[in-house]
């Protein structure tokens, strides 16, 4: 390190102390960010959506509380985008198409008779390798 009139250069921050976590914006809250918030000034838009790959300058990260309690000032409208990688919560109808999923896996036999077409003709063998299955039909 370099010599300096008031003495030995140090470091500021000592390394070990700096986290890769970005923390909110918001003065005294020290909580991890979630989302971004920037301005339109032209536009009189408060735009907030999810946590930018990187800090920008004119960009203000927030933690998950300060994000949903968010307000703008009046005549401002906020924008609120969603992330769509974010995992969103299954509804009924996903659970549901799920279980007859897996109910109709659970029974091979009687879904190969109903492809058959009810023709007498069975499938003449199964193999089962792992997860995987073979089916091999009666012509071969």
């Amino acid at each position: 390190m370099g010599e300096s009139r008031r003495g030995p250069v140090k470091s500021a921050v000592p390394s070990n102390v700096v986290s890769p976590v970005r923390r909110c914006s918001r003065t005294a809250c020290g909580r991890p960010a979630v989302a971004t918030l920037t301005y339109v000034y032209a536009d009189s838009t408060a735009v907030l959506g999810p946590l930018a790959t990187y800090a920008e300058p004119h960009c203000y990260d927030l933690c998950a509380e300060h994000s949903e309690r968010l307000t703008a000032p009046r005549g401002w409208e906020v924008v609120r985008l969603s992330d769509g990688s974010a995992p969103s919560r299954p509804s009924g109808d996903d659970l549901e198409a799920l279980a007859n999923a897996v109910r109709e896996a659970a029974r091979p036999h009687e879904r190969a008779a109903e492809a058959g077409g009810g023709s007498g003709q069975a499938v003449v063998s199964e193999t089962r390798r792992g997860h995987l299955r073979v089916l091999r039909s009666p012509d071969s």
